[in-house]
């Protein structure tokens, strides 16, 4: 506006009350004089703050990358308890922020649903889109959440780290019960004892531990997503 002649009177101070308000200020010029500003914002969806406050209890740190500018995206960061904030940033920019991220030793999840957010999604150890976002972001991603609520993030991580602790304990048991069974089976008890294992029963055995594998795994259909209340 100023490079094109046009006076301004004062309205930048309102524009920063917006920006630090979570909205994005736009001058309105006629005949080049000012006429106001048009705030616009993305609205912040209800359970933000509890979904990040959640991922914190996970010990995740959650970082807010944005083409925002700063006030703006220091508001939205305020209102929802992030981390980190990088504003202003390149497309390009956000898949070289998580990778310098990777650089530092940290396992990165990148969140994003625009085009703009594919490179940084294909770069990080895991994408995660939302499925009412773009088809590239979709595409770029290892995960689709269906929705676009927060929610389904938080599931996923903890559905994540309980299917991962199920399969260490298979792992564990796996190769505990065939560390003791195996040698039996193969007459180590029969010098000294005189004990032999009838195939029969390591048939049995054998069945027995696939079925306890399986039995261990069955338990996460019991699993219970954890619930995200609604902050006023």
């Amino acid at each position: 506006m100023e490079e094109r002649g046009t006076r301004l009177n004062g309205t930048p101070a309102t524009a920063i009350k917006l920006s630090e308000e979570g909205k994005t200020p736009m001058y309105v010029a006629v005949d080049s004089k000012i006429a106001g500003i048009v705030a616009v914002a993305d609205v912040l969806k209800p359970n933000s703050a509890m979904a990040v406050k959640r991922l914190h209890e996970m010990g995740l740190e959650v970082t807010m990358l944005t083409g925002d500018n700063e006030r703006t995206a220091a508001a939205i960061a305020k209102q929802t308890g992030v981390d980190r904030v990088l504003a202003e940033v390149l497309p390009a920019d956000k898949a070289i922020e998580v990778k310098r991220l990777q650089g530092q030793g940290k396992v990165v999840a990148m969140v994003g649903d625009g085009i703009n957010d594919a490179p940084a999604l294909a770069q990080a150890d895991i994408g995660i889109s939302i499925g009412t976002g773009t088809d590239v972001a979709i595409e770029a991603s290892d995960i689709t959440l269906v929705g676009g609520d927060l929610q389904g993030l938080v599931t996923a991580i903890a559905l994540s780290r309980k299917t991962l602790k199920t399969i260490y304990q298979n792992l564990f048991w796996a190769f505990f019960y065939n560390a003791i069974l195996i040698p039996v089976a193969a007459g180590a008890l029969y010098p000294i004892w005189h004990i032999r294992l009838d195939p029969m029963y390591a048939a049995g055995a054998m069945a027995f531990s696939s079925v306890s594998v399986v039995s261990n795994s069955l338990r996460l259909r019991r699993f219970k997503a954890p619930q995200i209340r609604t902050t006023d």
